[in-house]
């Protein structure tokens, strides 16, 4: 049992690594220039996590030639997944406002907190849902600002943002029942999505290349870190981790981009930056320490009692 949880434990914290990978989301995509077509750099960033996979596997193994053979449920989750969530996403920012597009998606660490009690041998403790909604709040006051407005014009937009939540929230929480299928087995999704974005791209956009070293490293350090191996320690973590605790901490990548912005002059600092912050990390703690900490002080009182009978 010991090294059961010991096991979870060390999982989570591998999938925790990806919260912090797409808080760097936000600055590579500025130093990026912000200019490239979104299938092209969909296609250019996958493509890196592909190549990075199939480097790792012919160095260090096992041979990519050796996990590209996956059920097809396995192929299905991890392309319909990765590319799935960002054509939606694409088309919600197309046709809504930024804002509520973020506001929306970000749904769904919340919903992998909720849909994770569905799993077999699962248990939702009230106090997962109370963080989750607390980190919630605090994300919705990060990205909205307390200046936003839901216009019903844009439905369109806002159904996708919502099956961007759904779609995210399903692929995590639906990865845990395809374990066995090794995590190397991600760089071929990748690759699936690569080749996917390249037909969109070509069908619906003019190419805009990245116009310094600047723009080119950015690129690459998207392909390495938010679309490369996080999404590889996100499939470790999931599949092998508490979903519910990296649920709500899901909810720190948003703060940590914007702190990063901050750091970097691309934004400013403010007193709903400072709320959000106590929101969103106190709701990690609420989620992430007081169920254990309930259970070991109830597990020492029916010791205690049993003891005195």
């Amino acid at each position: 049992m010991t090294q059961t949880l010991t096991t979870q434990r060390r999982a989570t914290l591998i999938g925790a690594i990806s919260v912090f990978l797409w808080g760097l989301l936000a600055l590579f995509t500025q130093l990026s220039g912000n200019q490239i077509p979104p299938f092209q750099m969909l296609t250019m960033t996958f493509g890196i996590a592909w190549l990075l996979m199939m480097l790792k596997g012919c160095l260090l193994g096992p041979s990519p030639l050796r996990v590209l053979r996956q059920p097809l449920v396995a192929w299905l989750l991890g392309v319909g997944g990765l590319f799935g969530f960002h054509v939606c996403y694409f088309q919600a920012m197309a046709l809504a406002p930024a804002v509520e597009v973020g506001l929306l998606a970000y749904l769904w660490p919340l919903l992998i907190v909720l849909f994770s009690a569905l799993l077999p041998g699962q248990k939702l403790h009230p106090l997962h849902v109370a963080g989750a909604l607390a980190a919630l709040l605090g994300c919705w006051l990060l990205l909205g600002k307390g200046d936003t407005g839901f216009d019903a014009k844009y439905w369109q937009g806002y159904g996708l943002a919502l099956a961007c939540a759904l779609i995210w929230s399903g692929y995590s929480v639906a990865s845990r029942l395809v374990a066995r299928v090794p995590t190397d087995a991600v760089g071929w999704f990748c690759g699936a999505t690569a080749l996917l974005g390249l037909i969109c791209h070509l069908l619906w956009e003019a190419p805009v290349w990245p116009q310094s070293l600047t723009q080119w490293s950015a690129v690459l350090g998207l392909g390495l870190g938010p679309v490369g191996i996080a999404f590889f320690t996100w499939d470790h973590g999931v599949k092998h981790g508490d979903l519910r605790l990296l649920g709500v901490l899901a909810y720190g990548a948003p703060l940590i981009s914007t702190l990063l912005l901050v750091l970097s002059g691309f934004a400013q600092a403010s007193l709903s930056l400072l709320l959000a912050s106590l929101l969103i990390v106190g709701g990690a703690l609420v989620a992430g320490v007081m169920p254990s900490w309930l259970q070991r002080n109830r597990g020492k009182g029916e010791a205690a009692t049993g003891g005195q009978k």
